[in-house]
């Protein structure tokens, strides 16, 4: 199992920017199937990317295609959300997650994870 902390969130007014990160610590010999989730007030935990262990693919929910980008640093277990066209309804708490198996990054239903940070946008 790893740890994982995520980083870069906060406050910013619709139409902009903020990038996020995630590192892990931990079991980090290998590399891992890496992703994000956030959840909204009174809302359940939703997808919003995921990238494979070499960072060759990435997968996104349609609400954030085109607007958001997941990254890696290489093979580390490192990986970033840039997120631009930020709109008042991404406001909510960002989760990183990880684990071996990308359907279980993708399904949200296991794996590592981290404690969330908050992004709220302004309108």
């Amino acid at each position: 199992q790893v740890q994982l902390v995520e980083s870069g969130g906060g406050l910013v007014q619709a139409g902009g920017s903020l990038r996020l990160s995630c590192a892990a610590s931990g079991r980090t010999s290998r590399s891992y199937a890496m992703g994000w989730f956030r959840q909204a007030p009174g809302e359940e935990r939703e997808f919003v990317a995921a990238i494979t262990r070499n960072g060759y693919s990435t997968y996104y929910a349609d609400s954030v295609k085109g607007r958001f980008t997941i990254s890696r640093d290489g093979t580390k277990n490192t990986i970033y959300l840039q997120m631009n066209s930020l709109k008042p309804e991404d406001t909510a708490v960002y989760y990183c997650n990880a684990d071996d198996s990308m359907f279980t990054v993708r399904s949200g239903k296991g794996g590592s994870w981290g404690q969330g940070i908050q992004v709220t946008v302004s309108s």
